[in-house]
């Protein structure tokens, strides 16, 4: 794991007696009331009533409190990452892990990447159990969501009072668009040479560490209105090891492909590499969908309809 760093250079923004994470510059942002509001959701198909709380606190008190919220969750959890998606039909990437594990282990990744989910405003990072049905969610903006069936409403609301926070009407001002905030989003990481891990590496290493894979059927191809798109242009990042297990290091392979579906990619991908008899192909590092009109310009001349499936073009950088 190559390890990250914070960037020392950002000052960090109050608004009042609201600190914001270090990832959002407000732009005239009014500062929120610091509390929750809480919804009601009835239980559907035998499961039990529940409460959702969303939480707005100032960066210096989200840390205890979302410690203190995990402790809602069971022995065992199924971890949760969301990050804005570059994709070009889907505005957000939400990845599950594929198995419950054990809260342990969750929480030991939690502390590893803490400092940079706290403070990243581009990603969101949680966990849920089944049995009883519990949520603790961090969201991008650093709001705290937490979902309970309705016998643990009680120690929810005890909690939150212990941190001196009450339901509100609204936290954010309900005027205030939150797909147009008065607010920009800015790079946490410290990119300091090519050694340094950005947000993309961060996400993979969680992904292994959870097993957490893109929520999206692998064998379709829709955009997030659900329409069909049959087959559309990828743009993946490959990370790769030498197809001799003689050999050690590895390479980040990009590719343009044509392709219905991410798991008609993998397969193109690792298909196209397995003929080359260099790498072996390991998962993707990135992986999007990309408009015909923002191909490169060795893509000219590719056919806008009716493409069959195949690799375009590969890159590669050897580490």
């Amino acid at each position: 794991m190559r390890n990250y760093k914070l960037r020392t250079d950002l000052k960090r923004a109050v608004i009042g007696t609201f600190a914001l994470p270090l990832g959002i510059e407000p732009l005239n942002l009014p500062a929120p009331n610091q509390g929750y509001t809480l919804e009601f959701t009835e239980g559907e198909d035998g499961e039990p009533d529940g409460w959702s709380f969303h939480v707005v606190a100032s960066h210096d008190r989200m840390a205890g409190l979302v410690r203190e919220a995990f402790g809602l969750l069971p022995e065992e959890v199924t971890p949760i990452a969301e990050v804005g998606s570059r994709d070009a039909y889907r505005s957000m990437d939400v990845f599950i892990a594929q198995q419950p594990l054990p809260f342990e282990h969750f929480l030991e990744t939690w502390e590893a990447f803490e400092p940079v989910i706290l403070e990243d405003a581009s990603i969101g990072v949680g966990a849920n159990a089944e049995d009883p049905f519990v949520e603790v969610f961090l969201d991008s903006w650093k709001g705290l969501l937490i979902h309970v069936p309705d016998d643990m409403k009680g120690q929810v609301e005890r909690m939150l009072r212990r941190h001196s926070l009450r339901e509100v009407e609204h936290t954010w001002p309900e005027d205030l668009d939150e797909q147009e905030m008065p607010s920009q989003v800015r790079e946490v990481l410290q990119i300091e040479d090519e050694e340094s891990p950005d947000l993309d590496e961060v996400l993979l290493q969680m992904r292994e560490r959870w097993d957490l894979q893109l929520d999206v059927d692998p064998t379709g191809n829709v955009d997030d209105a659900g329409r069909e798109l049959g087959n559309t242009l990828w743009y993946g990042i490959a990370l790769c090891r030498p197809a001799s297990h003689m050999e050690q290091g590895g390479a980040y392979v990009t590719m343009w492909v044509t392709a219905g579906s991410v798991a008609e990619v993998e397969q193109l991908a690792a298909e196209r590499l397995e003929h080359e008899g260099r790498w072996s192909f390991q998962n993707f590092y990135t992986l999007d969908r990309v408009a015909f009109d923002e191909r490169p310009e060795e893509l000219g001349d590719l056919p806008m309809r009716n493409r069959p499936a195949g690799v375009h073009l590969v890159f590669e950088e050897v580490w």
